[in-house]
């Protein structure tokens, strides 16, 4: 599979999962019009993209040391960042951000584990 198939399988991937959290999460807001959907997950595929492996190299000690489990860290940065970024989404408060993180993680684990995308 070529990169920019990857990229557009992951742009879906995650719209999917930004909406299921937002249906599921209480304190998760995302605008669910289909222009600020795209828009979301276009920044969000970047940020996991670009902005996560450089987290993931500053916070290795931390993913070494929870055997794997700092990643949710990592996760959980990026939605962070992605309501910094974007206006059309709002997170209200540090549970909500950690349950949309868990859903986000669960969606795209369960979609990539499904498709067996390498």
């Amino acid at each position: 599979m070529t990169f920019i198939s990857k990229i557009i399988f992951h742009f879906i991937t995650n719209i999917l999962a930004l909406f299921v959290a937002s249906y599921f999460v209480a304190g998760f807001y995302l605008n669910t019009a289909w222009e600020n959907l795209i828009i979301v997950g276009l920044l969000f595929t970047l940020i996991n993209t670009f902005i996560r492996p450089i987290l993931k190299l500053i916070l290795s000690p931390i993913i070494i040391i929870t055997l794997g489990l700092g990643i949710l860290i990592v996760n959980a940065i990026t939605l962070y960042i992605l309501d910094y970024l974007s206006q059309n989404i709002a997170i209200s408060g540090l549970i909500p951000l950690i349950y949309a993180t868990l859903i986000i993680s669960a969606v795209n684990l369960i979609v990539h584990f499904t498709t067996k995308i390498k």
